[in-house]
C-alpha cells in the first residue's frame, strides 16, 4: 500500500510539474509571438527589424533577436531579447516580462555595474539630497559624505525602490492639491486628445515617457485603442514596478486585450527610437524631472510623425516654492530639485523652440498650478 501511494503521488506531483511548465512555455511563445508581430522582417526572413526602436545615439533601426531554446526545465516566464544595430556596432538587452534597457549598450552596462557602487553609503544618502539645504550639501560633499557631481536630484531620486513603492501609494495622490483632476480625468483627456491622430491608423503606436510606475501606460494598453504602447522611464525600479503591477493586472492578460505593450529603460534626452515613427506622446507629471529639458523635448518632436501629437503635465514654480527655498536661490542639474517653470509663456517659448509651430502648442493652467500641455507636429 505504502509503495502504491507513493507511485500515485509521485504522478500527481510530475504532472502538476507538466502542466506548469507546458503554461509557461505557451506563455513565451505568446510573448515571442508578439514581438515578432510588431517587426518588420528583412529580405532574408532569418531576422527581424523593429519598427520603430532604435540605437539612442545614432537613431541606426535595431534588428531583434531572441537569446535561447525554450527548452522543458526553463522555467524562466520572459523571453530573453537582443537588439542590435544593423551595422553591429552595439547591442541592447532585455526580457518581454521585465524591460528593454537602451539607455546604454551592453558593454556600458556591465562596466557601469561596479561593486563599489553597491557597496557605497553615500548612495543611499543622495537619494535624500534634494532635501538637505545647499549650504549642508556641500560641506557634506567635500566630507565625502554625498558624492560631489554625478547625482542628478530630480532624476536620480526617482531611482529609489522606495520612491517607486511610494509613487501609487499617496504620492501621485498629492499632485491634486496642485489641481490636477486626477488619473481617470487626466486619462480622459490623453485618449480624446490623441483619437484623431490614432483611431483606424494601421499600426498606430503610442509611448507613455517617464511612465513611472504604469499608472497611465495600463490604462493606455487596457483601452486597446492603439496597436502598441511604449511605456519608457529611466528607473529601473519604477520599470519594474511597473512590469509588477501590469502582471497583477487581469484585464492585461487576457487574450482579448490586442495591444502590444513594451517597456524600454532610455533617457528623455535620447530616445531610443526613429525619427517620425511616433503617433502619439503622453508625458504625465514629468518634463519637471528631466535635466536636460531642451534636449529631451526636441527629441519628443524628433520621434512624432508629422500631425503627431504631444500631451504633458507639469507643475508651475509656485508648487515648488518650499524646495525652492531651501534651495537657497542655487541654480543647476546637481543642485535643483527639479525644473521651475515660471510661467505659461517660459512652457510655450521652450516648445516652440523645439520644433512646435506656435500656433499648434496649446498650454493651460489648471489652478493653482497644474500646466496641461498640448502640441501637434
Amino acid at each position: 500500500t505504502t509503495t502504491t501511494t507513493t507511485t500515485t503521488t509521485t504522478r500527481l506531483h510530475s504532472t502538476v510539474n507538466t502542466d506548469t511548465a507546458e503554461e509557461i512555455r505557451i506563455k513565451r511563445k505568446q510573448e515571442l509571438l508578439g514581438l515578432l508581430g510588431s517587426a518588420t522582417k528583412q529580405s532574408n526572413n532569418k531576422s527581424i527589424v523593429d519598427p520603430v526602436l532604435a540605437d539612442p545615439i545614432s537613431k541606426l533601426p535595431l534588428k531583434v533577436e531572441t537569446m535561447g531554446a525554450m527548452l522543458a526545465g526553463d522555467t524562466s516566464p520572459g523571453v530573453k531579447v537582443s537588439f542590435t544595430t544593423e551595422d553591429g556596432t552595439d547591442v541592447f538587452m532585455g526580457r518581454t516580462n521585465t524591460f528593454y534597457n537602451l539607455l546604454e549598450p551592453q558593454q556600458q552596462q556591465q562596466t557601469s555595474s561596479s561593486p563599489s557602487k553597491k557597496s557605497n553609503p553615500a548612495l543611499s544618502l543622495d537619494t535624500l539630497r534634494v532635501f538637505i539645504p545647499p549650504p549642508l550639501r556641500s560641506a557634506m560633499a567635500t566630507a565625502g559624505v554625498l558624492q560631489s557631481d554625478d547625482y542628478v536630484p530630480m532624476r536620480d531620486l526617482f531611482t529609489s525602490p522606495s520612491v517607486s513603492f511610494a509613487y501609487e501609494r499617496g504620492w501621485r495622490q498629492g499632485f491634486a492639491q496642485a489641481g490636477f483632476p486626477g488619473a481617470d480625468e487626466e486619462y480622459d483627456m490623453v485618449r480624446k486628445y490623441f483619437e484623431d491622430v490614432t483611431k483606424d491608423v494601421e499600426g498606430s503606436t503610442v509611448v507613455d515617457m517617464s511612465c513611472a510606475t504604469g499608472l497611465f501606460t495600463r490604462r493606455l494598453a487596457k483601452s486597446n485603442d492603439y496597436n502598441r504602447v511604449i511605456a519608457c522611464d529611466y528607473s529601473e525600479s519604477m520599470l519594474q514596478e511597473a512590469r509588477r503591477r501590469i502582471n497583477s493586472d487581469p484585464s492585461l492578460q487576457t487574450k482579448s486585450s490586442t495591444t502590444k505593450l513594451d517597456l524600454v529603460r532610455c533617457d528623455v534626452a535620447k530616445i531610443p527610437m526613429r525619427t517620425s515613427s511616433i503617433d502619439a506622446l503622453h508625458a504625465g507629471a514629468a518634463m519637471h524631472c528631466w535635466p536636460d529639458l531642451d534636449a529631451g523635448l526636441g527629441e519628443i518632436y524628433r520621434v512624432l510623425k508629422p500631425g503627431g501629437r504631444y500631451f504633458a503635465t507639469t507643475f508651475l514654480s509656485t508648487y515648488f516654492g518650499s524646495l525652492q527655498t531651501a534651495e537657497g536661490g542655487q541654480t543647476g542639474v546637481n543642485r535643483q530639485a527639479f525644473q521651475y517653470f515660471e510661467s505659461v509663456d517660459v512652457l510655450r517659448s521652450m516648445l516652440v523652440k523645439a520644433g512646435f509651430e506656435n500656433e499648434k502648442v496649446s498650454v493651460e493652467v489648471l489652478d493653482p498650478a497644474c500646466v496641461v500641455i498640448k502640441c501637434e507636429k
